[in-house]
C-alpha cells in the first residue's frame, strides 16, 4: 500500500491539528497521518498525548505485522505526527478538528483560544454528534469558517464522515472539507445542524427505547441483545451498544435531541441517568449494563443477572408432529424447518390444491439446498417425506403442536384459533406466529387459552435464527417450556417477549425507520445519504428505506399503526409520507415502486 506524500494535487488541507487525544483523536490522527497529512496533536494531558502516540506506534506495527504498511512506510506516518500540550501549537494548522469532551463550556472555550492563534482562512471543525455547531460557530470570530466533521469510532475502520454546516457556514470551507473527507478514503454525507444528526439522530432513538425496555424488564438484556442481531442482521445488540458508546456519552446525546425535538422517543430512559451518575458508564469503567473483565475490556463476564446455563425449566410436554396452518412463503419455511428437523409436519391450507403448491415450494427450496451443497439429495427426498399436504384442518386431529401462519388479520386468525380448538387433540400447543398482533385475542378464541402461545419466526424462516416466544398472561409455564425445547430442536435461538405488540424487534426496529421517513419529510437528508449513514456509520446491512422497500410498505404501516394504538406515544405516529405511498399503491420492491423505482421482473 503507497503512502501519499507530501502531494501538490492534494486539498489545501495539509496540515491538521487534533485537539483531544482520547480514541476518537487518536483515530481521526492516524488516519490523517496515514493519508499523508501532517499532524498536530494537542492534548492538555501530557499522559494522554504520550498514550495517543504509544497507541498509534502500536496500531501501525500491526499495519506492518499484516502486511498494510511497509517499515518506510510506517516510519513516514509516524514521523509526520507531533505532539503538545498548547493550543499555540495549532498556529500553522490549515484545518484543526476539536474531539473535546460534549461541554459547551469547554468547546467554546477552545474555540475562543484558536480565534487568536490560527490563520484568518483556517477552518475550524468540531467533532460533536450532540451539540449545535450553529452555537459554537456563532461565538467564535470566524463563525463562516466553523463546521462539523463527525467520524465515527473506529475511525480508521468506519467509512462514514458527516459533514456539517450551519446556516454561517462558508460553502469553500465545506468543499474543502468534503474533498478532505474523500482524500482520506472515506464517504462523506453533508448534513444540516441538529443533534445527533442522521446517523445518530436515527440511531440514539433506537438504543433509547431498547433501554427503557430494559428498565421495565419487558426482556433481558441478553435477550433483546440477541433479538436485535439475530432478527435485524446488526454487528451489535442496543446495550451492548450502548456501553461500547458510553452510557453518559449517549445520556448527553438524547437530552440535547430531546431540548431540540421534544419527542418522547428520545428523552432519556432513566435507567441511562441511574447508570451514569453511579460511574456505571460502560466498557470504559468495566460495568454499565454489562460486566466487564477490566475497565477498557470488551470481554463481558459472568454477574448476578447472567442466566445460568441449562436453567431447569418446567418439564415440557412431549412434541413428535406439527401441524402448520397457512400456505405462504412463511408457512412453507416453517414447515421446512420443522421437517429438516426431523418431525412429521401436517402442512394444511384451505384447499387440497393450496397445500399441495405450498409443499412444491418446499420442494424446490430443498433442491436449491442440494444444488448449493448444504444437503444431500438423499437428504432432501427424506424432508420431503416427512411433510403431508392437507386441504382440511381436520387433518391437525393428532399433532403436538399446531403453528398458524395465516395473514395478519386478527378476525381471521381467531376464526382459525377456534377451529383448531375442535379439532386438534387435549393438550396439543397452540402457536401463534403474528409479529403484531395481541396473542391473548387467539387465545381468547379457545377454550384452551394456557395452551396458546406465540412464536413469531422471521423471513425466511429456514434462514433467520430467531424465534421471539410470547407468553400471555394466561400461557402455562409448561407450553413455554416445551416451545423453548422445540426452537432449541429445530436450531433457532428463542427469545423470550411479553404479549404487546411489536414484541421486541418490531417494537425497536419500526419507530426507527419511521424517524427516518420524517428526516426525508423534513427534507432534512436524502433516502441515499440516510441509507449510507446506516449502512456506513452504524453497520446495519440494509439502509432504512432500503428495507421498507423489501418489507412492503403497506406492512410497514400497518405494524406502526399497531405500535401508535398500543403505546399512544405522539412519536410512534406513522408518518404521512409512508401513508400517502401507501395510498398511492406504492408498496415498494413488490409494487415496482416504493420510496425507490425498481425494474419489474
Amino acid at each position: 500500500m503507497a503512502t501519499p506524500q507530501s502531494d501538490p494535487s492534494l486539498s489545501p488541507l495539509r496540515t491538521v491539528a487534533v485537539v483531544g487525544l482520547g480514541t476518537m483523536g487518536t483515530g481521526i490522527t492516524e488516519v490523517l497521518a496515514k493519508a499523508g497529512r501532517e499532524v498536530i496533536g494537542i492534548d492538555v494531558s501530557e499522559s494522554q498525548a504520550a498514550g495517543s502516540l504509544a497507541a498509534l506506534e502500536a496500531s501501525t506495527a500491526r499495519a506492518v505485522a499484516r502486511g498494510r504498511l511497509t517499515e518506510q512506510e510506517r516510519a513516514d506516518v509516524l514521523a509526520r505526527v507531533r505532539t503538545g500540550t498548547d493550543l499555540t501549537a495549532a498556529a500553522d494548522a490549515d484545518l484543526v478538528i476539536e474531539v473535546v469532551p460534549e461541554s459547551y463550556d469547554i468547546k467554546h472555550q477552545i474555540f475562543r483560544e484558536l480565534d487568536g492563534i490560527v490563520r484568518p482562512e483556517t477552518i475550524l471543525a468540531t467533532g460533536t454528534n450532540a451539540l449545535s455547531v450553529t452555537r459554537l460557530a456563532a461565538d467564535s470570530a470566524r463563525p463562516e469558517r466553523v463546521l462539523g466533521l463527525h467520524f465515527f469510532n473506529p475511525a480508521p475502520a468506519m467509512k462514514l464522515v458527516e459533514v456539517v454546516s450551519s446556516v454561517l457556514t462558508a460553502p469553500s470551507a465545506v468543499a474543502a472539507v468534503t474533498d478532505l473527507a474523500l482524500e482520506l478514503g472515506k464517504e462523506p454525507v453533508a448534513v444540516g445542524d441538529r443533534p445527533g444528526f442522521v446517523a445518530d439522530g436515527l440511531l440514539f432513538g433506537y438504543l433509547n427505547q431498547a433501554a427503557a425496555m430494559y428498565e421495565a424488564k419487558y426482556a433481558s438484556r441478553e435477550d433483546i441483545d440477541a433479538a436485535m442481531r439475530l432478527g435485524c442482521g446488526l454487528p451489535m445488540g442496543p446495550l451492548a451498544l450502548l456501553d461500547l458508546i458510553g452510557i453518559d456519552t449517549a445520556r448527553t446525546v438524547l437530552e440535547a435531541m430531546y431540548a431540540e425535538s421534544r419527542d418522547r422517543l428520545h428523552a432519556p430512559a432513566p435507567v441511562l441517568k441511574q447508570l451514569s451518575e453511579a460511574g456505571l458508564t460502560g466498557r470504559k469503567s468495566g460495568r454499565g449494563f454489562y460486566t466487564y473483565e477490566a475497565p477498557g475490556s470488551a470481554t463481558v463476564v459472568r454477574d448476578a443477572l447472567t442466566p445460568l446455563d441449562g436453567a431447569a425449566l418446567t418439564p415440557g410436554r412431549t412434541v413428535r408432529s406439527v401441524g402448520v396452518a397457512g400456505s405462504g412463503t412463511m408457512a412453507s419455511g416453517i414447515a421446512e424447518v420443522f421437517a429438516k428437523a426431523g418431525y412429521q409436519v401436517v402442512l394444511a391450507a384451505r384447499s387440497e390444491d393450496k397445500a399441495q403448491a405450498a409443499k412444491a415450494r418446499i420442494g424446490k427450496s430443498l433442491d436449491r439446498s442440494v444444488g448449493k451443497g448444504r444437503m444431500t439429495a438423499e437428504a432432501a427426498a427424506g424432508t420431503l417425506d416427512l411433510i403431508t399436504a392437507a386441504g382440511s384442518y381436520d387433518a391437525f386431529a393428532e399433532v403436538d403442536l399446531a403453528v398458524e401462519a395465516v395473514a395478519e388479520d386478527l378476525e381471521i386468525k381467531q376464526q382459525l384459533f377456534a377451529t383448531l380448538d375442535k379439532v386438534c387433540k387435549p393438550g396439543a400447543v397452540l402457536a401463534t406466529t403474528t409479529s403484531s398482533l395481541p396473542v391473548v385475542a387467539c387465545a381468547r378464541a379457545t377454550s384452551r387459552p394456557q395452551d396458546v402461545i406465540g412464536m413469531h419466526f422471521f423471513n425466511p424462516a429456514p434462514a433467520m435464527k430467531l424465534v421471539e416466544v410470547v407468553r400471555t398472561v394466561l400461557t402455562a409455564e409448561d407450553v413455554h417450556a416445551t416451545v423453548r425445547e422445540v426452537c432449541a430442536n429445530i436450531g433457532k435461538h428463542a427469545v423470550d417477549c411479553g404479549d404487546r405488540a411489536g414484541f421486541i424487534v418490531n417494537a425497536l426496529l419500526f419507530p426507527y425507520l419511521n424517524n427516518a421517513i420524517k428526516m426525508v419529510e423534513e427534507h432534512y437528508a436524502s433516502l441515499d445519504d440516510i441509507d449510507a449513514a446506516m449502512k456506513l456509520g452504524g453497520g446495519y446491512p440494509m439502509g432504512p428505506f432500503e428495507l421498507l422497500d423489501v418489507v412492503g410498505l403497506d406492512v410497514s404501516l400497518a405494524i406502526e399503526k399497531v405500535l401508535h394504538r398500543e403505546f399512544r406515544d405522539p412519536g410512534l405516529a406513522p408518518s404521512p409520507l409512508l401513508e400517502h405511498l401507501v395510498a398511492a399503491g406504492c408498496l415498494g420492491r413488490k409494487t415496482g415502486r416504493g420510496f425507490r423505482e425498481y425494474a419489474r421482473r
